[in-house]
């Protein structure tokens, strides 16, 4: 007979990994959110010479229960001009996607919600509904900051899916696969796919960053150009929806990194026996997550904001022409050498070092070429004036 993992019953652990798989993304949507609002506000004030908060509860730990209940108890204020029910209904079309994506995502050997053999479709397809209810907030607002901040989320999130799914694509050629279980599979030990597309890595990581609106690429709500972009009329829970779908993408992206590049759930000691190793996998998963996580964090308090011509031309300019170029190598040298990926990797690490070094050179050809026209038109002003 058949046994499942913790030596249980098939026909009881397909029914019992659904419900795991739920308390699973309810805890790290919900409670890990409380969790990364606190640990940000601390990594902020340890970068910033700060303390962070230290008043409610022991080391500030209840701090963001506080703000949670405080959240719950606001009135929820509608402006009269706006469009009621697309109004009330964005948040949910924000947040919906970001809970479904945790599905098909393994959190361990078995313990996954739905493994699809197209997983990885699902997700790209969830992924690119955001946007839609972004663009619903800010044109339902009826208030011109939003819908210029939902206007801009439209270019930015449209421009950087496709870097994004050209990075995911590079990953499917050398594995074969669309199921992210299997994806996994294909790295056990320290073989790992970072190690093969780092290329892939760093510009899926990128447009990770600018999916999921955080620094330096947080332009639609750009507090200090548009009040609060797509969330200026929203207040109360609403409000708090968003900022729960934000910090649950930041989860979802930090996991697809997980389970593409760092072999998931893989780590010491989690093939022992069938019951402590899916305990041990969900652990290692969870670790290498917020990992992640905590570089995302690190990210916002060091870096600025793109201003909205350098957003855009990072990604048409450099990273889309740097993807297709990754894709194209990676396929040719699969279709040379079909049983050996040492060929793709050197490849890659190659293509890693140009992207690296190409980086500064551009930035001191641009900034030459601001000088250069900053000098043009004072010359032209000095000769206006010795004209006039």
């Amino acid at each position: 007979m058949p046994v499942g993992p913790f030596g249980l019953d098939p026909a009881i652990w397909a029914v019992l990994r659904l419900v795991i798989a739920i308390a699973l993304a309810a805890g790290l949507v919900f409670n890990g959110a409380l969790a990364q609002i606190y640990l940000e506000r601390k990594i902020q004030a340890i970068i910033q010479d700060r303390v962070g908060p230290i008043h409610t509860g022991p080391w500030g730990l209840l701090q963001t229960f506080a703000d949670a209940i405080k959240l719950l108890g606001k009135e929820d204020i509608r402006a009269r001009l706006t469009d009621r029910w697309f109004f009330l209904a964005a948040p949910a079309i924000v947040f919906s996607p970001m809970l479904a994506s945790y599905v098909v995502i393994p959190f361990a050997p078995g313990v996954v919600g739905a493994d699809l053999n197209i997983g990885l479709l699902y997700l790209t397809t969830l992924g690119s509904m955001t946007v839609l209810g972004v663009v619903i907030a800010g044109w339902a607002s009826n208030n011109k900051y939003s819908l210029i901040g939902g206007l801009r989320s439209a270019g930015q999130l449209i421009s950087y899916e496709v870097p994004q799914i050209v990075s995911l694509v590079t990953v499917v050629l050398v594995v074969g696969s669309l199921s992210l279980t299997h994806i996994v599979d294909s790295q056990p030990g320290i073989f790992i796919n970072v190690l093969i597309l780092p290329l892939a890595f760093v510009t899926y990581f990128i447009a990770g960053l600018a999916e999921t609106n955080r620094n330096p690429f947080d332009l639609p709500e750009a507090e200090s150009e548009l009040v609060a972009g797509f969330l200026t009329e929203y207040s109360g829970m609403r409000w708090g929806l968003f900022f729960v779908a934000e910090y649950g993408e930041v989860t979802v992206v930090s996991s697809i990194l997980t389970t593409l590049w760092f072999g998931g759930w893989h780590g010491p000691l989690t093939d022992i026996n069938p019951i402590i190793g899916p305990a041990l996998g969900v652990l290692w998963f969870t670790l290498k997550t917020y990992f992640f996580v905590l570089v995302f964090m690190w990210i916002r308090a060091t870096l600025p904001r793109f201003r909205i011509d350098q957003l855009m031309s990072l990604c048409w300019k450099f990273l889309i022409p740097v993807t297709l170029v990754n894709l194209m190598v990676t396929a040719t040298l699969l279709l040379a050498f079909p049983d050996q990926k040492l060929p793709v990797a050197v490849a890659n690490w190659a293509l890693l070092a140009a992207f690296a070094a190409a980086i500064p050179y551009l930035q001191r050809r641009r900034l030459a070429a601001l000088r250069q026209r900053l000098e043009t038109r004072r010359v032209a002003l000095a000769t206006a004036e010795r004209s006039g």
